[in-house]
């Protein structure tokens, strides 16, 4: 482990492109991250390197969709709208429709 005493802060420039990034990939920039440039500094490589979510991830599979239309016809009820538009929505709506 390292001596926290001779740990260097982070620098501006440092932790302007991590909030950056964060707002990019929709995360949390944890505060002990920022105190010490070596932690921010692996921080922002493992941020760097995500691949961020397109608006097709996030929308629910062929058949999630042909599974929640399935249980729709057998309880009789519409699926929600907005349970097309993202998959955790359709997931939690299925899970609460079996």
């Amino acid at each position: 482990m390292e001596d926290t005493a001779f740990a260097l802060p982070a620098t501006l420039k440092q932790i302007a492109y991590a909030r950056s990034l964060a707002l990019k990939n929709q995360t949390l920039l944890p505060w002990e991250v920022q105190q010490d440039r070596r932690s921010l500094s692996a921080w922002i490589d493992a941020q760097a390197r995500m691949k961020p979510l397109s608006e097709l991830d996030r929308l629910p599979s062929s058949k999630q969709v042909a599974f929640a239309e399935r249980l729709a016809r057998i309880k009789r009820r519409a699926v929600p709208e907005e349970c097309f538009r993202d998959k955790g929505l359709m997931s939690k709506w299925i899970d609460g429709n079996r």
